[in-house]
């Protein structure tokens, strides 16, 4: 959003003019480390119903930070200054609400700051993985390095995440619309026909009389249904922002059929991969497993590495630390020994999170593959059943005519 301004400056003068920022307290930030005196600031265009900045329309995708950290990665490489990076970037990126962050950081840049405090001023698009990576990376030396590794590590996770939800946003799907239409058709068109079959006198059959009982129940209760799914579903979500609920709804995802050990692996190849990248960006191991945890997305698993983290505190080996939870597999506990006696633990753990991402590939193809069949089977069964008993009756009552 853009702010118009009059500041006076250390020199005593007025000035005016305009700065690119997500609010007016960012706004106002970005210029008082300018070392200006702000007299007034304001919205450069008039507010209306009509240009309300949303959230939901200023989106930054995973693929933009991607884009984003090989351009960096790229000018870092050509010698241009931080801030010359930052202020190009903010005047070429297409997204409003990235081209702000990218004008608040290049502000922090100018008053002095560095690149790290800069992008940690912004955590809804810089996590405090990507921030932790970029500070390694200033201390090393080595920005342009730790902006391709960045990159390269938000691509395999966005493909990874991706592939899986896309997984199940199918199935999830057409299991929903067969819901829908069986409820349609149980509410409004069964009522009718069940009119039809009473005025007839007519006996019906076991399996009819149990559609028509259920018919009866939505149409009376139905309401009484949506009202306790909804409260349901917002239980879920409020407990799903307590830490006990993440721990438990999280354990619940992990120990369902099949999907659980899928979003296991996916999960253990996030925590190798970030684990990995940490290690060859050059910050600490007990930092790098605290930080995996934070960013790890489970409960149950950010759990497991905070106690790792406490325990490689307190002198224990990585291998032993990790081996204390029936979470992390066996093979995965003896490879990361096997680093640490070698000394190549970053690359072990790269290893570690090629093979569950193959593992994860190989899982959700299988997963699609058993879907399609068993769904096809499913809804088969639920309309023939729908079908047969509501067709029955009345064939019946048509021979008898």
């Amino acid at each position: 959003m853009l702010f118009k301004y009059t500041a006076i400056d250390q020199d005593g003068h007025d000035r005016e003019g305009s700065i690119e920022a997500p609010s007016q307290e960012v706004a106002v930030s970005a210029l008082q480390r300018r070392s200006l005196i702000i007299s007034k600031i304001g919205a450069a265009e008039g507010k209306s119903i009509f240009n309300f900045n949303l959230p939901m329309f200023g989106r930054i995708s995973n693929k933009e930070i991607v884009i984003l950290s090989r351009q960096v990665a790229t000018l870092f490489e050509a010698q241009v200054p931080s801030l010359r990076i930052f202020r190009l970037l903010a005047a070429e990126v297409d997204n409003k609400r990235l081209s702000a962050v990218l004008s608040a950081v290049g502000d922090d840049l100018q008053a002095g700051s560095p690149v790290s405090k800069a992008l940690a001023r912004h955590p809804e698009v810089f996590s405090v993985f990507y921030v932790n990576m970029v500070h390694a990376g200033e201390e090393s030396g080595k920005l342009s390095e730790t902006f391709l590794y960045l990159a390269d590590y938000l691509d395999r996770t966005y493909e990874i995440v991706s592939r899986t939800e896309n997984a199940l946003i199918y199935p999830a799907f057409v299991i929903s619309v067969f819901f829908a239409v069986m409820a349609l058709m149980l509410t409004l068109v069964i009522p009718k026909i069940n009119a039809i079959l009473i005025d007839s006198g007519q006996e019906v059959p076991i399996y009819t009389s149990i559609i028509i009982g259920i018919s009866d129940f939505l149409v009376s209760y139905g309401i009484f249904v949506l009202i306790g799914l909804a409260a349901l579903g917002f239980y879920l979500w409020r407990l799903g922002k307590t830490e006990r609920g993440k721990l438990v709804l999280d354990g619940l995802k992990l120990s369902t059929p099949y999907v659980g050990d899928l979003y296991r692996k996916m999960y253990l190849s996030r925590i190798s991969d970030n684990f990995a990248t940490m290690l060859v960006s050059g910050v600490a191991a007990v930092e790098a497993i605290e930080i995996t945890g934070s960013v790890v997305g489970n409960a149950v698993f950010a759990s497991v590495l905070t106690q790792v983290g406490a325990d490689v505190k307190g002198g224990s080996s990585i291998s032993d630390a990790f081996a204390k939870h029936a979470e992390m597999p066996g093979i995965m506990v003896a490879m990361m020994k096997v680093g640490e006696e070698t000394g190549e633990l970053s690359k072990i753990l790269m290893t570690l999170a090629k093979f569950y991402n193959r593992e994860v590939t190989n899982a959700v193809d299988t997963l699609v593959g058993l879907i399609e069949p068993i769904m096809i089977v499913l809804l088969g069964l639920g309309v023939g059943t729908l079908v047969a008993a509501v067709l029955l009756p009345i064939y019946n009552l048509a021979g008898s005519i």
